[in-house]
């Protein structure tokens, strides 16, 4: 699986995103998943917010507060609510790029992670659509809870969401 480049220094930024200097020494997680539906049906499905959560486990009690639709595009925010080890708490993300039908970049302004940039890519490939997820993190007290507990729970939330991909879509991991 090839690793995402964050943006780069030079690139323009807008307002609110993660300066890329931070990503360098962030958390990697890297996932790929096969759907055998073409891009024009899969990238759509991204594209509509409110499908986040259906692929988003119950434990986090996830709740989209934006009101829908949500019309997607570099520049749209969207707040969220969640409950992380029984305890609530907002989240809001900023769609820092936005080029369909090929790639999304959702960025944490406000939430439990100190860094999270998640790029979303889309690639036509034997009849299908790859998948790609790399998301870039940093827990707030990394040096403490990462070993323990954000690596696991980041691996059970992406296990989980690649589950109800492939219940909704097909879809079959690479």
């Amino acid at each position: 699986m090839s690793q995402a480049a964050p943006p780069s220094a030079s690139a323009p930024r807008l307002a609110g995103a993660i300066d890329p200097a931070r990503l360098q020494h962030a958390e990697l997680l890297d996932r790929e998943q096969f759907v055998p539906r073409p891009l024009s049906e899969v990238f759509p499905f991204f594209a509509d917010a409110h499908n986040l959560e259906q692929l988003t486990p119950s434990f986090l009690n996830f709740s989209i507060l934006t009101p829908q639709p949500i019309q997607m595009q570099a520049g749209t925010l969207i707040d969220y609510r969640i409950k992380l080890y029984g305890v609530p708490m907002r989240w809001r993300t900023l769609i820092s790029a936005w080029e369909p039908p090929y790639r999304f970049v959702d960025e944490q302004i406000r939430g439990p992670y100190s860094i999270w940039w998640h790029e979303h890519t889309f690639a036509e490939r034997d009849g299908g659509t790859v998948i790609t997820d790399h998301v870039r993190f940093r827990s707030p007290l990394s040096a403490l809870t990462h070993p323990l507990f954000i690596r696991d729970q980041l691996q059970r939330i992406f296990a989980f969401r690649y589950a109800q991909i492939e219940k909704l879509l097909g879809a079959k991991p690479l």
